[in-house]
């Protein structure tokens, strides 16, 4: 299995497609999901594109240690990553925590960025106090405790009727996920202010949102797009918060379309 070892104690799975002299795209994960939930998209552009998917410190198969982080740290995760794999640039789409882990990323490595697309992510979410009290309960009861709620929130009625196969193996990793890895990024999203980064942002990037969601909802959007200069606003609808998965054709459409920026030649990296 491919692994990467980050620090003590800290494992990081990745998964990679594509040929390997392609230009690179890096996708980062939400919170509470893996590296699957790009399954439909990576398989998508794997043809033309380098696809680097990667567990997020605590999910799947990568580990963490008992110690806090900050999404600063989870940046730096994924430029461990982008080192061990000997690439120069990437471009970099995330989703909720994997967009923050962007922004941070953006702000910190511009040298790094070809391009970044941001999808249903903020740079701040209020309030600490309500990310706390959710890591109090899934430490206690584990994600089990959230798991209906959240389903809710990420994928609107309509595809949760049509889409259960989708949407029950999305809901069988959440359950499965490590509750003190949830809950560490829960009290790291709460500490977050990426607001005065935003104007360090200087690589290509489109926002996405989703109409319907609740949980990073249009108005997020539109304030990370007045953040980032020369960025650009979609909004998919009907989508909610895991719009990569709801309306997983678009959203690869918008990639290309990103990817025609960020490599306008589709130089090799």
């Amino acid at each position: 299995m491919p692994y990467l070892e980050t620090g003590p104690g800290l494992r990081l799975f990745y998964t990679v497609t594509g040929p390997g002299s392609a230009p690179v795209l890096v996708f980062s994960n939400s919170l509470g999901t893996t590296h699957r939930m790009w399954d439909a998209i990576a398989s998508e552009l794997s043809a033309e594109y380098r696809c680097v998917r990667y567990d997020t410190r605590g999910h799947g198969g990568s580990n963490h240690d008992p110690s806090p982080f900050e999404i600063a740290d989870l940046a730096d995760d994924l430029v461990a990553l982008l080192d061990h794999l000997d690439l120069t640039r990437a471009h970099v789409a995330g989703l909720s925590l994997g967009g923050m882990i962007g922004q941070a990323f953006a702000a910190r490595h511009p040298t790094r960025l070809a391009g970044l697309t941001l999808m249903a992510t903020t740079a701040y979410m209020p309030t600490r106090e309500a990310w706390e009290e959710r890591a109090g309960l899934v430490r206690r009861d584990g994600t089990q405790a959230i798991l209906a709620a959240t389903m809710e929130r990420w994928f609107t009625s309509g595809f949760r009727d049509a889409h259960h196969g989708a949407t029950d193996a999305v809901a069988e990793e959440f359950a499965a996920i490590d509750r003190d890895g949830y809950a560490a990024c829960c009290e790291a999203i709460g500490r977050m202010d990426l607001r005065p980064l935003l104007q360090r942002v200087s690589a290509p990037t489109t926002v996405i949102a989703g109409r319907e969601d609740p949980a990073t909802p249009v108005a997020m959007a539109e304030a990370l797009q007045a953040g980032i200069a020369g960025s650009r606003l979609v909004v998919l609808s009907p989508a909610a918060h895991l719009l990569a998965i709801e309306q997983a054709e678009r959203v690869a459409a918008e990639l290309r379309r990103d990817l025609s920026r960020s490599y306008p030649q589709k130089s090799q990296i």
